[in-house]
């Protein structure tokens, strides 16, 4: 479809989106002021209702999941952009296609209790591009908002609070600080390359950091995947070594045990070279991106043998130099640098916890 109107209204649309990528920071900030004080996780711009942050850290395996592969879903699923395209994702895919844009099959949050007895995540069916059509759809309404009072809406007040699994999709990511544990530790960052990714470009985050999802697409992989510890397996060799997304799993599960790294630090929990927690859940302010906050402490000798030198560059962006687990650091990258709502939340709260 083409013609005058079509034209100027992807341009309009070209116009905010630029917008929305050069002040994503500013306009989460902001965005987080819609919202009570009470809902602020760690003084930060993470959203969260009080269910979903626990008093202290949670041992990562001790959060119970639930998987319900027919539970179905009535909410809003997303807006058309003012263009002729179905979704949002669809009009990213032919005027502003990042890098790395597959709709691949995720683990859909249903519901979460991380502040009872008995910790719980329940999770159905989602793909990615459902988080595309509502979060980033509803950000770049925010973005329009700012430029023009006058721009049309609603998305955003359909939604009501992101964090009500009933009326939106949600999509769960996993962000794990991940810190070297020494006399003197350290902690990763990633800044994520708005030219490479769909989602929060230009900003930083903890390292790794990816939605929870099987390895591939393969029917084999969803119950075979189904478990936050593989995954955050999975996006730590992806990330610090630079390793292949599915391990082969489009022709057969993969093997956790026979793999060596993953059977490395699976030992390592149970030896205490490695401790892995969780602090909470939350929700971006702009976007409405739902991350599980978590965190990866390696010991020294560990880390150094399992990395080496950990790969800077990657399908996602840059992996910074190690940061000391300082107060000075973490409050430097927490209020003062362009640090997505998710990583400055986990970057307080494992301070708060002294998990470094």
């Amino acid at each position: 479809m083409t013609g005058p109107d079509v034209d100027d209204s992807r341009r309009t649309w070209l116009d905010v989106r630029r917008y929305l990528v050069d002040n994503r920071y500013r306009l989460g900030v902001e965005a987080a002021d819609e919202f009570a004080v009470d809902r602020r996780v760690a003084g930060t711009p993470l959203l969260a209702p009080a269910s979903w942050i626990p008093s202290t850290p949670i041992p990562l395996a001790s959060v119970e999941l639930q998987f319900e592969p027919d539970a179905e879903f009535s909410g809003v699923t997303g807006a058309r952009a003012a263009l002729p395209y179905g979704s949002y994702a669809e009009a990213i895919a032919e005027l502003a296609p990042p890098a790395v844009f597959e709709n691949r099959p995720t683990y859909r949050l249903l519901d979460a209790d991380l502040a009872g007895a008995t910790p719980v995540l329940r999770l159905g069916r989602g793909t990615y591009f459902d988080s595309i059509n509502t979060g980033e759809a509803a950000a770049h309404e925010y973005a329009a908002r700012q430029l023009s009072p006058d721009a049309p809406g609603g998305l955003r007040a359909a939604i009501g609070d992101p964090w009500d699994a009933t009326r939106r999709p949600i999509n769960l990511a996993i962000s794990t600080l991940t810190i070297r544990r020494d006399s003197t530790s350290t902690f990763f960052l990633h800044w994520r390359d708005p030219a490479k990714v769909g989602h929060a470009g230009g900003l930083y985050q903890v390292v790794p950091s990816g939605i929870f999802q099987p390895s591939a697409d393969a029917p084999w992989n969803e119950a075979h995947d189904f478990s936050l510890w593989h995954n955050v397996v999975r996006e730590l060799a992806e990330e610090l070594l630079g390793a292949s997304e599915d391990h082969g799993s489009g022709a057969a599960p993969i093997d956790y045990h026979d793999w060596p790294f993953a059977a490395r630090l699976s030992t390592g929990l149970e030896d205490g070279s490695v401790r892995a927690y969780c602090v909470g859940l939350g929700v971006d302010p702009l976007t409405f991106a739902t991350d599980l906050l978590t965190v990866l402490s390696i010991s020294a000798d560990l880390f150094d043998e399992l990395f080496g030198q950990v790969n800077a560059d990657n399908d996602e962006g840059q992996v910074l130099a190690p940061q000391p687990f300082t107060a000075e650091a973490i409050d430097e990258f927490v209020n003062r640098k362009p640090m997505q709502a998710a990583g400055a939340a986990l970057l307080q709260l494992a301070s708060n916890h002294q998990l470094g």
